[in-house]
């Protein structure tokens, strides 16, 4: 279930451009962006989103979104609306429109809402904490649902939120329009007509979207609830999150892979190790990344594929793993694990590779996240640490596991593009 809500978002004559009080998501912000982002602009959200790690910080971001709020650096819509929001890229052609809205939240089979991947308690307690005290959702989630079902709609039925909203884009001007560093587009408009919003309801009203991106925010979101009704405080505004979706049959999303950086552990050593269950061919010196990843992507054409690197910071070190021997996957992998489960590549890294033959319990001290390959090998060549460099997963194989109430590893699947932080906010004080 949907809802509309009163969106709060910065003015734009007390910023010193939309595009500088923005940011990518917030677990997709390393060190020296994080102070790029600080400097663009002193309201910029990322001080909001990520405030510091002091026992205070959650507070700190707290005070300084009512700070904001009562200065008038963000303004709040007065009537409750649904967004069309836009990501376009002209140099790649790709686009993606979806609708900003509130989903009420409970389990998959009630709300329709289905998790795929495993979450940490630490990031969730973390981002928990920030919506509590902050009294806000300060970026959505990102959800992607098909047309499952749409065919069961009864010939009077209206048009479709896709319809809908590329009508709008055509048609109307947005509130917001700015790029970003990265060259991408991003459009807003304010969906308040009670007719388009009831359209729009009506076509999503009992269909399933997956979490492509928010799980420990989607976790947070469940854990706040119920500290809110195991209080007393019974039914409230905390019954629902905010949410960017994304028709994935209009707008098919990109699926990325997820890297490791294992800390202490030297690449030579570990691919030493990984030969108990692999074949490791040690690439000749001078691949660099670019031959490395040509060597991983068609080596993972054949089956599970992985790349290790590390070593010195200006001549790094490649070797593929591949070819895993497949008693061993079996060995490894938890009682009851179905086979779509243990087929994933990020399956056979977490049981086999990482657990069974280095020794390693995931966790977020000792296997470290990484989006971006380069910055996962600049972060093993600085610090003598092993990088895991992965192929992206299959969004078939990924829909049929969450459709099993199955959850991939955590940090498995990189979904994009994913919505700018920043362009829409939630609260829900006493006053909201």
């Amino acid at each position: 279930m949907l809802a509309p809500f009163r969106g709060i978002r910065y003015a734009r004559d007390r910023v010193s451009g939309i595009a500088n009080v923005t940011s990518p998501p917030y677990d997709v912000i390393s060190g020296g962006i994080l102070e790029n982002l600080r400097a663009a602009d002193p309201h910029n959200v990322v001080r909001l989103i990520l405030p510091g790690e002091d026992a205070g910080a959650s507070q700190a971001a707290a005070s300084l979104l009512r700070e904001w709020l009562s200065a008038g650096v963000l303004i709040r819509d007065r009537m409750p609306a649904l967004y069309l929001y836009e990501q376009a890229d002209e140099a790649s052609s790709w686009l993606q429109r979806g609708i900003i809205s509130l989903v009420r939240l409970g389990p998959p089979e009630t709300a329709g809402i289905l998790p795929h991947e495993g979450v940490m308690p630490g990031l969730v307690a973390d981002r928990k904490a920030l919506m509590a005290a902050t009294r806000a959702n300060l970026e959505p989630i990102f959800l992607i649902y098909d047309r499952e079902g749409a065919g069961t709609r009864p010939d009077e039925a209206g048009p479709t939120t896709t319809e809908i909203i590329d009508h709008v884009a055509a048609e109307h001007t947005p509130i917001v329009s700015i790029t970003t560093e990265d060259g991408v587009n991003h459009r807003l408009w304010r969906l308040g007509h009670p007719d388009e919003q009831d359209a729009i309801l009506a076509d999503l009203a009992g269909r399933r979207a997956l979490i492509a991106d928010g799980h420990h925010r989607y976790a947070a979101y469940l854990d706040l609830q119920a500290d809110k009704r195991a209080s007393g405080l019974g039914a409230g505004p905390w019954d629902y999150g905010l949410a960017f979706l994304v028709d994935s049959d209009a707008y098919p999303p990109r699926l990325g892979p997820i890297h490791r950086v294992l800390p202490g552990l030297p690449p030579e050593r570990a691919a030493e190790l990984a030969k108990a269950a692999f074949t490791v061919q040690d690439l000749p010196a001078g691949s660099g990344l670019a031959g490395a990843l040509k060597c991983l992507a068609a080596a993972g054409r054949e089956g599970t594929a992985f790349l290790l690197a590390g070593g010195p910071v200006e001549a790094p070190g490649f070797w593929l793993l591949s070819q895993p021997d497949p008693v061993q996957v079996a060995a490894s992998m938890p009682a009851g694990a179905s086979a779509s489960w243990q087929r994933l590549d990020a399956s056979v890294m977490q049981q086999l590779l990482i657990g069974r033959l280095w020794g390693i319990t995931d966790s977020e001290r000792d296997v470290l996240i990484n989006h971006d390959a380069a910055d996962a090998v600049r972060a093993a060549t600085s610090t003598g640490a092993t990088a895991v460099i992965c192929n992206p997963p299959s969004f078939d194989a990924v829909i049929q596991i969450a459709a099993e109430g199955e959850r991939v590893p955590r940090k498995s699947t990189s979904f994009g593009p994913k919505p700018r932080t920043g362009l829409i906010l939630r609260t829900f004080g006493p006053a909201d």
